[in-house]
């Protein structure tokens, strides 16, 4: 895992800033409790003698579980503090190979770009995630567009405005 500073606010971060998560193991428990929150239980991910005749050999893991443990990776390093205020949205979802029980995926963050936001108190990232399994593979990339807080603005004797004041001034 790379060390990553906290980043408070959008100014913090910087495009071509690159950070990655720890492992995270896939187990049999995550793929039957994705399968019972969603309720995509389609015999691929649940069923070992379906799955064994597939083209994929044995069970995977849910795509879309994929995704969702890539971006929980991502946001236990710390790296975006308290700065998000909304998911703008998630583009080019690529699996690019399947995710079995055992497989240890980890995820690495590129900033691709930023934006500042008609909302004065708020910028947008877009951010390029890679997952890869412990085999270096790549499973999964996609685009994810962030909201995140914009760091107060300085007051004219050099004070930190509240955000909430930042369009009065």
């Amino acid at each position: 895992m790379t060390l990553v500073a906290r980043h408070e606010h959008w100014e913090d971060f910087t495009v071509g800033e690159r950070f990655s998560s720890a492992g995270r193991t896939v187990t049999e428990s995550d793929i039957l409790t994705f399968a019972g929150l969603t309720g995509d239980f389609y015999p691929l991910h649940v069923d070992a003698e379906y799955a064994r005749e597939s083209p994929f050999g044995s069970r995977i893991a849910h795509g879309i579980l994929t995704l969702a443990l890539s971006i929980g990776q991502v946001v236990l390093t710390g790296v975006y503090g308290e700065s998000i205020v909304a998911l703008a949205g998630v583009d080019n979802v690529r699996a690019t190979a399947p995710v079995r029980i055992g497989d240890t995926l980890r995820t690495a963050v590129e900033v691709l770009a930023k934006r500042e936001s008609s909302r004065s108190e708020q910028g947008q990232v877009t951010l390029n995630y890679a997952v890869r399994n412990q085999r270096l593979e790549s499973v999964m990339t996609f685009q994810m567009r962030l909201v995140l807080r914009r760091a107060p603005a300085p007051a004219e004797n050099g004070a930190q405005l509240p955000t909430s004041a930042r369009r009065h001034v």
